[in-house]
């Protein structure tokens, strides 16, 4: 099935690759030394899995916080107890992975910005930006 919709939202660039009722997928790629936003999700939940490069995610559930190595075959989930997230590529390599959200990803209103554990980076135009919660 040929990609449906392609994006570079302020999260990453993405391109979605299919949905059915109960989820859809997508896959993301982040360029080398690049910082996604970080976001919290209102009601889905995802399962990352790392098909390319190498990087970190960040992890927050209620007061506790995880640092999670990306490397290919890294899968990573994101359950609705984990609302809070972000992820970086390594400064050597850009990073790429597909992830299945569920229920379907309901729109942009579905990710809203919270406070980082590092500085996001413009990954439309690769100027880097320093932003406040």
């Amino acid at each position: 099935m040929a990609p449906t919709t392609v994006g570079a939202r302020w999260l990453a660039p993405f391109v979605w690759l299919l949905g059915l009722p109960a989820g859809s997928m997508a896959h993301f790629e982040l360029a080398a030394g690049k910082v996604a936003a970080r976001v919290a999700h209102r009601s889905v939940e995802e399962v990352w899995f790392v098909l390319s490069g190498r990087g970190e995610m960040w992890r927050k559930q209620g007061e506790r916080e995880q640092i999670v190595a990306l490397e290919p075959g890294v899968c990573v989930t994101i359950p609705l107890g984990h609302r809070q997230f972000q992820f970086r590529a390594a400064a050597s390599e850009a990073l790429a992975a597909v992830a299945i959200t569920m229920p379907p990803w309901p729109g942009d209103a579905e990710a809203v910005a919270v406070a980082w554990p590092w500085a996001a980076s413009d990954v439309r135009t690769g100027i880097r930006r320093v932003e406040r919660p």
